[in-house]
């Protein structure tokens, strides 16, 4: 189905019974909703009706040119644009990387449109403080992502050959060819120039409400981008149930790399 969020058009694909509990999926970078392909079986076995978006400027959506348009609240405003279109008053939100992201966005702003959040590698956007190098050693490539052209550059010259050293994504191939399909390599580039800025480093985490629905967050050992200690930090900033899961060996595409863990989990979680 296609959405209309403030004028942006976002393809969204449901999966399962129709009267299935809402679970809404939310890809990062640089996927689409096919990154959860391993998952849509087993959740919607269970009775589940799936969500799965491209989120804006991702695969069949709409790729506006303006950076502001990707700023977190807009970003956020299109998962209540997609509950409202496919009549869901609340949903279960996973969300992997930048749709970690959003679905804490999402749980913070609008909690009353979130049942239970489920974030994968990414923790809490507090938790990201200046003075933690590991961290910042791990993302030194959001600082790279900041300049237009050079960035697309450096990903994809010499047949993406430092996108593929560098991300490790488990299925480079496809990935690159959605990517260059659909022109999304810098609309995707524009998450990071919209909302992430060098005062970061620098700059004491954001104040925001705390969390009040049950979440769980999962990290895997192998993952590239992010730091264990940001998962569980998150702990901190949330007001209701949590509960933290370890998956040791995946590398940063959990989902993709062991799904039979990551099942295991999101249907234990989505079902207590």
């Amino acid at each position: 189905m296609r959405v209309d969020s403030g004028g942006i058009k976002l393809n969204v694909e449901l999966y399962g019974p129709e009267e299935g509990k809402p679970v809404l999926l939310l890809h990062g970078f640089p996927d689409t909703g096919r990154v959860w392909s391993k998952q849509i079986g087993p959740l919607t076995e269970a009775g589940f009706r799936l969500v799965v978006p491209d989120q804006r400027g991702y695969g069949h959506s709409d790729k506006p040119g303006d950076i502001e348009a990707y700023t977190m609240a807009r970003l956020a405003a299109d998962s209540v644009a997609i509950l409202d279109q496919v009549g869901a008053e609340k949903a279960a939100v996973v969300g992997h990387d930048w749709g970690a992201n959003v679905a804490w966005s999402l749980a913070t702003f609008a909690p009353q449109r979130v049942d239970r959040l489920a974030a994968l590698s990414v923790g809490h956007a507090s938790t990201l403080r200046p003075g933690d190098i590991e961290q910042r050693q791990k993302t030194w490539y959001m600082l790279l992502f900041q300049f237009e052209a050079i960035a697309e550059h450096w990903l994809s010259d010499n047949g993406w050959a430092n996108f593929r050293t560098w991300s490790h994504h488990p299925d480079a191939d496809a990935v690159i060819a959605e990517l260059e399909a659909s022109g999304s390599l810098t609309p995707a580039l524009n998450w990071y120039r919209a909302n992430f800025h060098p005062r970061t480093l620098i700059d004491a985490p954001p104040e925001l409400p705390k969390i009040t629905v049950p979440t769980m967050g999962v990290w895997s050992s192998g993952d590239f981008a992010a730091v264990e200690g940001r998962m569980t930090g998150s702990s901190e900033f949330i007001a209701a149930p949590w509960r933290y899961e370890r998956l040791d060996g995946p590398g940063h595409w959990l989902q993709w790399e062991a799904p039979d863990d990551v099942n295991r989990l999101l249907l234990d979680f989505l079902t207590r």
